[in-house]
């Protein structure tokens, strides 16, 4: 008997991401995810917030393989600062449609 390599799972549905606006201050995406579906893994470069549009579960699955469940509530915002690193995935049954709003970094200048 010979070893054999262990099966790859199969490559997951992409999340479908629909720009709405994005400026110089704020960047709004428009996220869906059938069942099953991934955003890949990635960094957030600046601090968002989320605004879910439909009840649901994701499943986020950091660097280093652990995995979290969020549920999430139709309109119960939540906020993430920059730095955040995961790949999120619909862990439940029916699609998921969340907003996400991106805070750009824009300081105003000091009041001398």
């Amino acid at each position: 008997m010979t070893d054999q390599p262990a099966a790859r799972p199969a490559a997951r549905p992409a999340a479908v991401a629909t720009l709405q606006e994005d400026n110089d201050r704020v960047r709004v995406t428009e996220f869906r995810f059938a069942p099953g579906a991934e955003t890949t893994p990635h960094v957030h470069q600046w601090d968002y917030v989320v605004v879910p549009q439909t009840d649901g579960e994701l499943l986020i699955i950091a660097p280093d393989g652990s995995e979290t469940r969020a549920p999430l509530t139709s309109g119960q915002s939540y906020y993430r600062p920059a730095g955040v690193d995961h790949n999120v995935i619909n862990g439940g049954e029916a699609e998921v449609v969340f907003i996400e709003i991106e805070m750009k970094a824009h300081p105003i200048p000091p009041i001398a």
